[in-house]
């Protein structure tokens, strides 16, 4: 084997460009000078430099770099170098927005997965799909966190009224009181309960105020 071989620039794949690949569905061409970018970055935009890198020719390069440029994965910066020459620069941005954006979508989808495993657990049963949806609706129209969610379900089972209306009024009581976590709910039953009795609440007290709030009453507030 040639040992100048060995000694080439090697490109690492991370394999977090394999998303990207997918959802603008990019040639295995456009894949590779993708991984080049992705590899040198800011490095000026020379196909000379590729191309004996890629060992690709140059017109396979301007082909998928016109690709990669229409998809907006990459864009080019223009720069001077020390000469005051113009120089054209890969821009990666918007190939980083797009691969948070997935990564975040992705979190959300198993947040969602996440609730509703919770809720067949605590259930002993599947949902329906109007179950679902309402859940859905909680999660994307309503914006209540997992947290919450979560929360008022623990507080229902607790209560011995597992069912989604009683779910939903605590739900919308919390928003109404502006909780954002389950720490608003704590401290505002703990300063009820403490303004009630007038006297001093051990630690275990409080914890156990989470697990005995009728949220139904609470309408009335």
């Amino acid at each position: 084997m040639d040992i100048a071989l060995l000694k080439e620039n090697n490109l690492v794949f991370p394999t977090f460009l394999i998303p990207i690949i997918k959802k603008f569905s990019l040639s295995i061409l456009d894949a590779l000078l993708l991984t080049y970018f992705w590899n040198f970055k800011e490095e000026t935009f020379d196909v000379s430099s590729i191309t004996l890198i890629l060992k690709l020719s140059e017109s396979e390069i301007l082909n998928s770099f016109n690709n990669l440029m229409s998809k907006k994965l990459i864009r080019l910066n223009t720069n001077k170098d020390s000469d005051g020459k113009i120089i054209e620069i890969i821009n990666l941005d918007t190939l980083y927005q797009e691969i948070s954006m997935i990564y975040k979508e992705k979190k959300q989808e198993k947040d969602k997965a996440d609730v509703f495993t919770a809720f067949e657990t605590e259930f002993g049963r599947p949902i329906s799909s109007m179950e679902y949806e309402i859940i859905r609706a909680w999660v994307v129209e309503k914006g209540y966190s997992e947290e919450l969610i979560l929360g008022a379900l623990k507080e229902a089972v607790y209560n011995g009224v597992p069912k989604f209306r009683y779910i939903d009024t605590i739900l919308h009581t919390w928003e109404r009181n502006g909780y954002k976590t389950l720490n608003d709910v704590n401290k505002d039953k703990f300063n009820r309960k403490n303004n009630e009795s007038k006297s001093n609440i051990n630690n275990k007290e409080m914890k156990e105020l989470f697990e005995d709030y009728n949220w139904l009453d609470d309408n009335d507030r």
